[in-house]
């Protein structure tokens, strides 16, 4: 599946809260102060209010996770060193034994390599994390928010549908009927894929009467249930990444 970043989706509520911040520093205290003290009064600005419904759809982004004792300052760090590049700033935000892949990937070394590879495609995968909402089960925090559901397919075919009314075909190309149209939804992935790889046959369970559809939809729009996901857990009163890890 390929992964695709979806930019009018940003992280639910989470730019409210990082202006916030931003506005309410001062600068008289250390930065770390400024930015612990500034994230705990933007959070007491927007709890208990509705949080702002960005998409229609089951799998939609949303954040969970804003309620967390230094959940905001974690998060506004975690965007910074995610939109700079900054490895450095994203070390510091990881544990020493972070786990990075199923074949015995782990710590801070390894994290260091990768992020420094030519490609840059775990600072892609990074980006397109950064979009996908926050789940929080207080004890730790899981981008993708949709990773923690459950979704009733199968992971290893399953993907995400990447936005709002996105047209299913009859035929791979975008002049064939549709057949429905479907908003943050789940789809499992069939065998067929166009020759040119821009569409991919799946099945859709969302159809009239709940009976399963089956059509083409751009590759572009799906995103894979088990991709890049980041966990992040409480170590000693700090949240830090313990988990940066796709596959299954």
């Amino acid at each position: 599946m390929t992964a695709t970043r979806i930019g009018a989706f940003s992280v639910v509520a989470l730019p409210l809260v990082l202006s916030l911040v931003l506005t309410a520093c001062d600068r008289s205290d250390p930065p770390s102060k400024q930015l612990e003290r500034a994230a705990e009064d933007a959070i007491g600005e927007v709890q208990g209010e509705d949080l702002p419904q960005i998409a229609e759809g089951p799998y939609a982004p949303r954040n969970e996770c804003l309620d967390e004792p230094g959940a905001a300052a974690f998060l506004l760090e975690l965007r910074n060193a995610v939109r700079v590049r900054d490895a450095d700033a994203l070390l510091s935000l990881s544990a020493d034994d972070i786990f990075l892949d199923f074949g015995g990937g782990t710590g801070a070394d390894l994290l260091r390599e990768r992020l420094a590879a030519e490609d840059g495609y775990l600072w892609d995968a990074l980006d397109d994390i950064m979009e996908l909402g926050c789940a929080s089960d207080g004890a730790r925090m899981t981008m993708p928010w949709y990773f923690t559901q459950d979704i009733p397919v199968d992971p290893y075919m399953g993907a995400v549908v990447m936005g709002e009314d996105v047209p299913l075909h009859s035929a791979p190309n975008a002049e064939s009927e549709e057949v429905g149209r479907i908003s943050w939804g789940a789809v499992e992935a069939l065998e067929n894929v166009s020759d040119d790889g821009a569409y991919v046959a799946v099945r859709w369970e969302g159809g009239e009467d709940g009976e399963p559809v089956e059509g083409y939809i751009e590759a572009a729009k799906l995103r894979s249930i088990i991709d890049y996901r980041l966990i992040a857990t409480r170590r000693n009163d700090r949240w830090r990444i313990t988990n940066l890890v796709a596959g299954d």
